[in-house]
C-alpha cells in the first residue's frame, strides 16, 4: 500500500496555493512543463526517484518504494478561448495500468491554461490509482509492422498503437476545478485529509482481445471475448484537504 502519494498531493496542493507556476522552455514545450513541475514537488518532499527520460513509463519511478507516477497534463482552453481537451488523452507508449513491472502506478492529472505566455498556473489536480482509468494486469504493449505492402511487395505497415484513455475528469464528477486525490477503497484513510466520495467501477463483461483490418476496404472488425473477470468491481476513495470538501466526488453515468 502506497504511503507517497498522499504526500506528493499535499505538497502538490500547497505549492499551488502558494502561487507556484508552470514554466516551459518555449512555446513548443506541450509534454514536460507539467511533469517539471511535478518533480520540483518530489523534490520539496523529499521523495527520491529515477530520473526521467524521453519514452519511459512511467514518467517517475521511486526509489525507496516499488511505486511509479505518470504525469499528463490537459489546456483548460486555448489563446484564442475555445475549449481545452477534458475527457480523453492520447496514450502513445503504454495503457494506464495498476500495476507494471511490479511497480503500482499512480497518474497525475493537472490542467492548465494554454497560454501564450511561458509561465501559467495550476488550474487544478487529480492523483488517481491507474486502476480507477484501468485495472488490468497482463497486456503487453508491442509495435509489430508488415514489411510486405504495396504492389512491389516493399514497402511498411507499421502496427503504431495509439491509445485514448479517459481521463479521471470524465470518470468522476467534481474533479474540475479541485484537488483531488482518489485511492483503492481498500488503502487507509490518508493523515490529514477527508473523503469526499466513493466512486465503483465495474468490468464490461466483454472485451476485444484482437482486430482485422481489410486494406481493401478499409474497415476493420474487432474480435472479442468473454472478460473472465467480467462484473468484478472496483471501489475508489476521493479525497481532499480539509476545507474543500465540496464538491462531492460521485461517478459519471456517461459512460458507465
Amino acid at each position: 500500500m502506497s504511503n507517497r502519494a498522499p504526500e506528493l498531493f499535499r505538497f502538490c496542493v500547497e505549492a499551488m496555493d502558494a502561487g507556484a507556476l508552470i514554466q516551459r522552455q518555449s512555446a513548443q514545450d506541450k509534454e514536460f512543463a507539467l511533469q517539471e513541475w511535478v518533480q520540483a514537488r518530489l523534490d520539496e518532499a523529499g521523495i527520491a526517484y529515477v530520473s526521467p527520460r524521453r519514452n519511459t513509463y512511467p514518467d517517475f519511478a521511486l526509489v525507496d518504494e516499488p511505486e511509479g507516477y505518470e504525469v499528463k497534463g490537459l489546456a483548460t482552453h486555448t489563446p484564442k478561448g475555445t475549449p481545452g481537451r477534458l475527457s480523453t488523452y492520447d496514450s502513445n507508449s503504454a495503457i494506464p495500468m495498476g500495476e507494471h513491472q511490479g511497480r503500482t502506478i499512480y497518474c497525475v492529472f493537472g490542467r492548465y491554461p494554454q497560454s501564450t505566455s511561458n509561465t501559467y498556473p495550476l488550474h487544478d489536480l487529480v492523483v488517481c490509482h491507474a486502476d480507477l482509468l484501468n485495472p488490468m494486469r497482463d497486456y503487453e504493449h508491442r509495435n509489430l509492422n508488415i514489411p510486405t505492402f504495396g504492389a512491389y511487395g516493399d514497402l511498411m505497415i507499421r502496427d503504431r498503437k495509439m491509445y485514448v484513455v479517459r481521463t479521471p475528469y470524465d470518470i468522476a464528477e467534481g474533479t474540475v476545478d479541485s484537488r483531488t486525490l482518489i485511492l483503492p477503497a481498500g488503502e487507509a484513510a490518508p493523515e490529514g485529509l477527508v473523503a469526499v466520495g466513493r466512486l465503483e467501477r465495474v468490468e464490461a463483461e466483454k472485451i476485444p482481445v484482437g482486430y482485422r483490418f481489410d486494406l481493401r476496404t478499409n474497415q476493420m472488425t474487432v474480435i472479442e471475448e468473454d472478460n473472465p473477470t467480467g462484473g468484478t468491481r472496483h471501489t475508489f476513495t476521493a479525497y481532499r484537504v480539509t476545507g474543500e470538501e465540496e464538491p462531492p466526488v460521485t461517478l459519471s453515468r456517461r459512460r458507465e
